[in-house]
């Protein structure tokens, strides 16, 4: 029996697309199997490189019973992979205007009375493809500590994987951008430096200097780019 292989000599395997067998590269991420199959994503695709969430991925491993959770454009195939791309589904999301609220508990309760509904059964940090414990901010939650919601839940994407496994029916994600930015507005140290760079802004300080660059030609731009001082890592 004849392996089928790229032209590169690369050997394929097979991967489940929506029920279908298709003979894919082992090398390729889930995003690129299914565009090297033959589809054509429009939807379930956004920045391609792991920061928006957008392709949120569920699949199982054949002979495996467990659920696994991924992103497409990170998750590299398997064999034997069974994929179903999750399209984006309701998930309530409360209304608010953040500078008329107060950095407490009780808005956190207030907007999202269900977060006080949690389990604690850990399917959402399950689901998490950041790898983000879920669990220990929504108990955080529950006790009002913000500021600690708001950095445990700091690399979230927003992709829904956590809502859409929750018992609870909660929107994890939803409750988790609401306390980062009450710790952003209200709790979060102020930095001088920064308070400093703008006021020096507003008085007109660079103005000459932009100036100068936006004269410049991308030529130009480029060789001041180039020739920039640069902080040793």
């Amino acid at each position: 029996m004849t392996t089928a292989r790229t032209s590169e000599g690369e050997e394929l395997i097979p991967v489940y697309i929506m029920g279908k067998c298709y003979m894919v590269p082992p090398s390729l991420t889930i995003m690129k199997a299914m565009e090297w199959a033959g589809y054509k994503l429009i939807r379930g695709v956004g920045c391609r490189g792991g920061f928006c969430g957008a392709c949120a991925t569920a699949y199982r491993i054949q002979g495996d019973p467990k659920l696994y959770f991924g992103l497409a454009c990170q998750t590299v195939v398997q064999p034997g992979m069974y994929l179903a791309q999750l399209p984006f589904f309701p998930a309530r999301r409360a209304s608010y205007d953040i500078a008329q609220l107060e950095p407490t508990p009780t808005t956190l309760f207030s907007l999202y009375p269900e977060l006080l509904r949690c389990l604690g059964c850990g399917t959402c940090t399950k689901a998490c493809p950041q790898e983000i414990d879920v669990r220990a901010y929504m108990a955080a939650g529950m006790r009002g500590d913000i500021a600690k919601v708001a950095d445990l839940s700091f690399d979230c994407i927003m992709c829904g994987l956590c809502a859409a496994r929750c018992p609870a029916e909660e929107a994890q994600y939803n409750i988790a951008i609401l306390a980062r930015r009450l710790y952003g507005r209200y709790l979060a140290p102020r930095s001088r430096h920064l308070q400093e760079r703008l006021e020096e802004i507003r008085a007109g300080k660079f103005d000459e200097a932009i100036a100068e660059l936006k004269s410049l030609s991308v030529e130009e731009l480029k060789a001041r780019y180039e020739a920039r001082d640069i902080e040793p890592a």
